[in-house]
């Protein structure tokens, strides 16, 4: 019978399950189910939707296979920073709040002004915001304070399904440094903040064994097997959130740079140092491998080409079409795409600005302005993660949605100033969980395997115009007036 290994992919949208052969990685099916749809500011879930929506997909792509397989290996990838808190029989307290839930805000500025940036940076190596899981317990000890002692396990989304795997409290350094009391420079979690901020109390036994990255979060009971319609005892990875393992879904390698285009926008790379920013634009967060991801994370990504394209009454495949037959003029119009709010940089409160209209202001040019915006802010990222010393001498590649878009493509190429790629990872989350479960299984690092498995490259795009020259000056001039504050 055929080995395979299983990567997971419990989103915020839906679950996503990968099954592939255990020697070569060759997809052999996949299945989907969805979650309850969600709406910040109160974005909460229940985390046995997500167990159901696992269970579906799995037997889903168990259905669709040619042929029947042993399944090995399995490894969770799922959104970050929610907050999952479960009592002393194991049992829920409350629904999950997610990463996009913001009515933790007040609590996040008030860690913010009460440590100081550079003292949350050089700690734990990103800032409080209402995404991180810190901010949400804050706000839980504050409107639901009888909660707080009743809390005998803290988790995050893929460490609570791990735990619905192997009946282990475990989770892994890339999902713990987003957590906000966990140092990823040290590898140490820091439960000194969570009595200063949360509450006093001893909070050392809530918090989950950190594993390395080929280290097993233990075997599939025999429950959950039952459950998922595969054999029990297959091998568990640490599992890790969903950006850290895309990066070794679409095989990320030392000097790329990846733009992440979907409703939120996201450009990491790979570093061997961490990385500390005062200002809290890069997370300087730790990575599957045993090196670091750090990351620019911004609001306004192909949402702003949605409205646009609401506003020009066209769909997505002629709005690029529209853009890239705008002409690339010294003053074309810029638009500093922050519609709703930013975080990168930190402007929650900024709506957008489009600079340079003229009299004959056409289609097209409006169209590239969307286009051009939402590169501009992951460009403005990539760029600051470079001066912190992040290597980005190698490929340029775009993930995600947006990246079915040739304008996208074209914006980032020009931008970058070299190839741009994509990859033959669609989803890129779930094949890198299965990229972790196959090294546990053969013994070999997840950087190693993450060559051996690197996907194919299906397109390349070159630059073709100097965009950089006039346009990021007057760029970061209209992000500088939206920072002033200054309103018209």
């Amino acid at each position: 019978m055929t080995a395979a290994v299983m990567g997971i992919d419990s989103s915020t949208q839906s679950c996503t399950v990968e099954l592939r052969h255990a020697g070569t990685g060759h997809l052999l099916s996949s299945g989907r189910a969805p979650h309850p749809t969600t709406r910040p500011p109160v974005s909460e879930q229940h985390p046995q939707d997500w167990w159901d929506a696992l269970v579906l997909a799995s037997r889903a792509a168990i259905a669709a296979l040619e042929e029947p397989v042993e399944v090995v290996g399995v490894s969770v990838g799922a959104q970050c920073h929610g907050l999952v808190a479960t009592d002393r029989d194991g049992r829920l307290i409350r629904p999950a709040k997610l990463w996009n839930d913001t009515t933790s805000g007040p609590q996040a500025r008030a860690m913010l002004a009460d440590r100081g940036a550079p003292w949350w940076a050089e700690q734990v190596g990103l800032l409080p915001s209402a995404a991180i899981t810190i901010s949400k317990l804050a706000w839980l000890a504050e409107h639901e304070p009888d909660a707080i002692p009743r809390i005998d396990r803290l988790h995050v989304p893929h460490d609570w399904l791990t735990f619905r795997l192997t009946g282990r409290h475990v989770t892994d350094r890339s999902d713990a440094s987003g957590t906000g009391y966990y140092s990823s420079h040290t590898g140490r979690w820091r439960p000194d903040l969570l009595q200063e901020f949360v509450g006093e109390r001893d909070w050392s036994g809530a918090l989950p064994q950190v594993l390395g990255p080929e280290e097993s979060a233990g075997r599939v009971t025999d429950e959950a097997a039952a459950a998922l319609g595969i054999t029990a005892g297959a091998v568990v990875g640490p599992g890790g959130g969903d950006q850290h393992l895309a990066a070794q879904g679409i095989g990320l390698q030392p000097g790329d740079c990846a733009y992440s285009l979907g409703t939120s926008g996201v450009v990491l790379a790979s570093s061997d140092t961490p990385v500390h920013d005062t200002t809290g634009e890069i997370d300087g967060v730790a990575d599957v491998t045993g090196r670091w991801l750090p990351l620019v994370c911004t609001l306004n990504a192909t949402k702003v080409t949605d409205t646009v394209a609401r506003l020009l009454d066209v769909d997505h495949a002629t709005l690029g079409d529209l853009a890239l037959a705008a002409p690339v003029t010294p003053d074309r119009p810029v638009l500093a795409a922050y519609l709703d709010g930013e975080r990168s940089p930190r402007l929650p409160e900024a709506r957008g600005m489009l600079s340079g209209l003229a009299g004959d202001l056409s289609r097209e040019q409006l169209a590239l302005a969307a286009f051009e915006g939402v590169v501009l802010g992951l460009w403005r990222g990539a760029r600051r993660m470079v001066d912190f010393g992040v290597p980005d001498h190698g490929r340029a590649i775009v993930l995600g949605g947006g990246a079915r878009s040739a304008a996208y493509r074209q914006v980032v190429a020009d931008l970058s100033g070299r190839d741009t790629i994509t990859v033959d990872a669609p989803e890129a989350t779930a094949r890198g969980a299965a990229v972790q479960a196959a090294a546990l299984v053969h013994g070999e690092s997840v950087a190693a395997m993450t060559r051996h498995w690197a996907p194919e490259t299906v397109s390349v795009t070159t630059p073709r115009d100097d965009r950089a020259t006039g346009l990021v000056d007057r760029y970061q001039r209209l992000a500088a007036v939206q920072a002033d504050g200054t309103t018209f």
